[in-house]
């Protein structure tokens, strides 16, 4: 009944509960399965605001964004567990907090342009080839601008992020002389005072090589 009417629902049924419920979740074992609420509107007739009401109010489930992140293989995480198992022998259990892992990302200075939002607007007797090219297309560059940014991590915290100068020659004298003793070790000292175990794998690794350029 609806509050303050005597008015029996005609939507917000738990037939109806039962139908979003099952349409909304993704089915076991079979991901991605699940129908959006619009497309429950559709199928089931139900109006896209009772299913939204349905949804959040009797079903009490909230949508969640999904978020980009790198995918890892079956073999990826046997080696990464194989590897981190190794680094654990060398270290006593007291010493595996201050364990700092370092890594460089570059980034490409590209901002994301959704071209369905960008319109260009022209008299209704215009034709699409009497527009000047410049108005109808977005050029890039062939070779984008690109940005290195290096950062340490460990299980007290993170360091700040580290840039280094477009142009930069990263080798294994740059990383050691100025990104690492200049840059990441004072901001690692200040998570872990002077007990610290900054590993010189990367840095081994970064000298054999090729020099690589910040952009």
């Amino acid at each position: 009944m609806r509050q303050g009417s005597e008015q029996p629902r005609s939507v917000r049924t738990s037939d109806h509960f039962d139908s979003v419920n099952e349409l909304i979740l993704s089915q076991e074992g079979a991901s991605k399965s699940h129908r959006t609420t619009r497309q429950i509107s559709r199928e089931t007739g139900i109006h896209h605001s009772s299913v939204y009401r349905i949804v959040c109010q009797n079903l009490k489930l909230k949508c969640l964004k999904k978020r980009r992140a790198q995918e890892l293989t079956v073999a990826n995480c046997a080696l990464c567990r194989t590897r981190a198992q190794k680094l654990l022998r060398c270290f006593p259990a007291s010493a595996v907090d201050f364990i700092f892992f370092v890594d460089e990302k570059i980034f490409t200075l590209a901002p994301p342009v959704n071209l369905q939002n960008v319109r260009v607007y022209v008299p209704t007797m215009t034709k699409k080839r009497e527009v000047a090219t410049d108005r109808l297309l977005r050029a890039r560059p062939t070779f984008s601008k690109s940005i290195m940014v290096s950062v340490a991590v460990s299980k007290l915290g993170c360091s700040g992020l580290v840039f280094v100068e477009p142009g930069t020659k990263v080798n294994g004298a740059y990383y050691t002389d100025e990104l690492l003793s200049k840059q990441l070790l004072p901001a690692i000292r200040h998570i872990a005072g002077d007990t610290c175990f900054p590993t010189r794998q990367r840095v081994v690794s970064l000298g054999s090589r090729d020099d690589r350029s910040s952009g």
